[in-house]
């Protein structure tokens, strides 16, 4: 790993314009993406049926689907659950359905639409209110999370390094959140807390980032402040690289085996391991740089009357 460290020596500060160019353009779909297209919300925050039902061999999605569409239940999203034969239906509420009364048609509409034996797991229902109050509390999550963040790092580094944080970490989920709007994946409670994983991904990055820069400042007696940024980041680099690979590894094996039910979740992760990567490299320690770093900035501050204190 140290010769790793010490064989690179990339110039990224000199490209800023470019990373600058690229965050705008992410930035700007994402939000013109979420403006526009909003989120596909779940069910989790819209409320509606959740029912799982069960079959003896693989049943075909399509033609789950279509049976539900026919017996007017259009808004339905099938999915498996776990093995194949294993089926997750999530519906919007009806007017004059209870929990009951729609576990009951749906069974006989699958029933009908299959030569297998359906079987039901289980029924669960979120109303609107209780949907609307966990969209809330979501976004209040978000938000004090971001709150406490930007408190820690405003007292464990000087402003400018809690600015350049702050901005990776806004751009870092602004970015996620634009992606599940564009492509309209749905959007629950696991991605909401993919999300949160995603802001303590980042600041982690970011900070480790963010010590070799304060260290490199004060004990390089000469260079740049874009000399001695773009050394401390190859010296991070290693570690940066090696992290965000194994952690995607993981993830990418999540995606592709832990079934359906899990790839939202998984896929907020990864694309957010990604963005995190890029903006712990690029957009925190560009942004602390056009803010104008310098050594004094992290030199102690003497107090008035110092020398007198210390004379016996």
């Amino acid at each position: 790993m140290r010769s790793l460290v010490r064989d690179t020596s990339f110039d990224f500060m000199s490209h800023y314009k470019v990373a600058v160019m690229i965050s705008g353009f992410l930035i700007v779909a994402s939000v013109l993406a979420i403006g526009f297209r909003g989120l596909s919300l779940g069910v989790d925050f819209t409320g509606g049926y959740t029912i799982e039902v069960g079959y003896e061999e693989a049943p075909d999605l399509n033609v789950i689907r279509t049976a539900l569409a026919v017996a007017d239940l259009p808004d339905s999203q099938v999915q498996t659950f776990g093995a194949s034969t294993e089926v997750l239906i999530r519906m919007a509420p009806k007017e004059g359905f209870t929990g009951a009364s729609v576990s009951t048609e749906v069974l006989r509409v699958l029933g009908e639409a299959s030569e297998s034996e359906v079987t039901m797991r289980r029924v669960e229902f979120v109303g609107p209110q209780v949907g609307e109050e966990l969209r809330e509390k979501g976004g209040l999550a978000v938000l004090a999370a971001l709150f406490g963040i930007v408190a820690y790092i405003w007292f464990r580094f000087e402003k400018k390094f809690s600015v350049g944080s702050v901005l990776a970490l806004v751009h870092d989920v602004v970015i996620t959140v634009g992606f599940f709007a564009l492509f309209q994946v749905e959007f629950d409670l696991t991605i909401l807390a993919a999300i949160l994983a995603v802001i303590g991904y980042s600041l982690n990055d970011t900070i480790v980032v963010f010590d070799r820069i304060r260290e490199n400042f004060i004990s390089m007696r000469s260079g740049t402040p874009a000399e001695v940024m773009n050394q401390s980041v190859n010296q991070t680099l290693s570690r940066t690289v090696i992290t965000s690979m194994t952690t995607l590894l993981v993830l990418i094996s999540l995606f592709v085996f832990g079934g359906q039910i899990i790839h939202g979740f998984a896929l907020a992760l990864i694309i957010g391991v990604v963005v995190g990567t890029y903006s712990s490299i690029f957009v925190a320690s560009i942004a602390v740089l056009r803010l104008g770093i310098s050594k004094e900035d992290l030199m102690p501050v003497e107090k008035e009357g110092a020398e007198l204190d210390s004379t016996p």
